[in-house]
């Protein structure tokens, strides 16, 4: 028998919402719970190395590292993410910003991204620095394909297609842009360029660009299409001209000592889906030789070192990363699953 005072109203209530909270944070501590089972499971799903959060840099470091958009799916998808250069398939560091497109050079880094709104989808083209800040940002008017900056850092440059979504047929649009991150002087558009082809001033309403690589913050190269032909052309983006040098190049990228481009080339035969075989093109001998990658690649190779390329095929997951000898010989390896659009830094 009790001897205790019957409990009073205050009492029942301070009683009712001690029981609530711990409801409650047993609660959330089961959904925290279940959504980092699900994470996991989403990660394991997608057949990658483990992925956290964590700091992500572009500056210069005694380690070298790859920088990539993280296609593997759960919480760090669309991520730029990074891994040890030598060790590609270790675990990832996310880094919470998400781009479609990205590249980076000498502590500046180019991303384009998705901007979801509640009718349609938007893009724009956000410099970062080497801490992944934004320094500025533009809008873009189309979706983005390409992104490159110039060795110094100072130059950046977008491609992105204005109606279409594939290189491989000719129903598509693009429009390219260089921006100086010095003074932020913006050209909008490669085609208010002048053109020279084959020695003659040239002008048509079907002019695109596409694919730019830089030499230096001056000198770049890139692809011309126009009347149902590519081109390759140098640039110089002070004087805002461009000159044709050969057929058939497009998406080239420049070797580190700026003597050879990697590039995809259409070969006769092949399906008018998949037509591109990667060739590399010698600048002083003008000599083609095809690389050990015998399937066709759409993708603006990336220079791993002064040999080697890497780029993307498709994959599970959206992409994964491959590379292959950039003089003919090897094969073809896999080095990545579920990544995109990488870029070396430090080392």
């Amino acid at each position: 028998m009790s001897t205790g005072q019957p409990m009073n109203h205050r009492n029942r209530l301070l009683v009712l919402a001690a029981a609530v909270a711990v409801l409650a944070v047993v609660a959330t501590a089961s959904v925290l719970h279940a959504a980092g089972r699900a994470d996991r499971k989403d990660q394991a799903q997608a057949g990658g190395p483990p992925i956290a959060a964590g700091h992500v840099s572009l500056a210069a470091s005694a380690e070298r590292l790859m920088v990539f958009r993280n296609m593997a799916w759960g919480p760090h998808r669309d991520e730029l993410s990074t891994v040890p250069a030598a060790a590609p398939d270790g675990p990832r560091t996310a880094s919470g910003v998400k781009c479609l497109r990205f590249y980076a050079a000498a502590g500046t880094g180019i991303c384009l991204q998705a901007v979801h709104g509640a009718v349609q989808d938007t893009y724009r083209a956000v410099v970062l620095d080497s801490r992944l800040h934004e320094l500025r940002r533009f809008p873009l008017g189309g979706i983005p394909t390409r992104a490159r900056v110039s060795p110094s850092g100072r130059m950046v440059s977008w491609t992105v297609f204005v109606s279409g979504d594939s290189y491989a047929g000719t129903a598509f649009s693009t429009r390219t842009s260089i921006v100086d991150t010095r003074t932020w002087q913006l050209a909008s558009s490669l085609e208010s360029y002048a053109i020279t082809r084959e020695g003659h001033a040239y002008r048509a309403a079907d002019v695109n660009f596409w694919g730019v690589t830089f030499a230096d913050d001056t000198r770049f190269y890139a692809t011309l299409a126009t009347g149902g032909k590519t081109y390759l052309v140098q640039g110089d983006a002070a004087a805002h001209t461009v000159r044709t040098l050969r057929e058939n190049v497009e998406c080239p990228s420049l070797s580190p000592d700026g003597t050879r481009l990697v590039f995809k080339k259409r070969v006769k035969g092949l399906s008018p889906d998949a037509p591109w075989r990667l060739y590399a093109l010698d600048l002083h001998t003008m000599r083609e030789t095809p690389l050990a990658e015998h399937r066709s690649v759409d993708d603006q190779v990336v220079w791993s070192d002064a040999h080697t390329v890497v780029y993307s095929l498709a994959g599970d997951y959206g992409s994964d990363l491959w590379t292959v000898p950039a003089d003919g010989t090897g094969t073809a390896r896999r080095i990545m699953t579920a990544a995109l659009a990488p870029a070396y830094v430090g080392g």
